[in-house]
Parts: C-alpha cells; sequence; structure tokens
C-alpha cells in the first residue's frame, strides 16, 4: 500500500522531510512505526502520537488510511 506520511516539529528534524510517499505492507499502526524505526532510528524513543482520518489512533490500530500524521507533543500558552 502506498502511503503518505506528514511529519511535524522535531520529527520533521529527525526524518529531513515534512512528508513522504511510502510503499509499505504494513497492517497496523505498531508494524508501520517499526518500518519507521528501521528506516529513521533516530526516531525511535521520541514522543510523538499519529493520527489517521484526522483521530489519533493506537498502535494496535489497523492501517486504513493512506495519509498519516505524526505529531510531537504540543506546548502551548
Amino acid at each position: 500500500m502506498e502511503l503518505t506520511i506528514k511529519y511535524f516539529g522535531m520529527l520533521a528534524e529527525v526524518t529531513k522531510c515534512g512528508e513522504e510517499k511510502l510503499d509499505c505492507t504494513a497492517k497496523t499502526i505498531e508494524e508501520l512505526l517499526d518500518f519507521l524505526f528501521v528506516k529513521y532510528p533516530d526516531l525511535k524513543g521520541k514522543e510523538f502520537k499519529v493520527a489517521q482520518g484526522q483521530e489519533f489512533v493506537s498502535l494496535e490500530a489497523p492501517l486504513a488510511e493512506t495519509e498519516l500524521v505524526l505529531l510531537p507533543p504540543f506546548s502551548g500558552g
């Protein structure tokens, strides 16, 4: 499945891109993250959430969308 992954904040710095297209056979969010951790070892250990279909999803969630967003923690004021 071809996926579009969008990275924000420090995650874009780690991956050195804001968005990329990947061909991946992952079936769950966890499998996708395992794939990304191999591609970007510095991503492992970073705190972030994954959004799919404009909703945050758990690691066990199936890949149901072709666009995912990785978001670091927000700080605000």
